[in-house]
């Protein structure tokens, strides 16, 4: 699983990070993650407000902070 978190690296960033890692690791997934602060490859993938979050080249969310729940149905598809 690629899992990727767009963001300038502000603290709604950081909590969407800290989310995955814990659901990650509860759930005992393996994935790779990749924090991207870079805002040209934010449009890569559509999103012009963050955080986002990006699991299998999929936008999950964007502009707000998912619940642990969320991100759970969304790793352990």
């Amino acid at each position: 699983m690629d899992i990727k978190i767009l963001g300038p690296g502000c603290a709604r960033c950081d909590h969407v990070e800290k989310l995955v890692t814990e659901v990650l690791a509860a759930e005992k997934i393996p994935a790779t993650i990749e924090k991207i602060k870079d805002v040209k490859r934010f449009a890569a993938y559509g999103v012009f407000i963050t955080p986002a979050l990006i699991v299998d080249n999929e936008v999950k969310c964007a502009g707000k902070i998912p619940t642990k729940d969320e991100v759970v149905r969304w790793l352990k598809k």
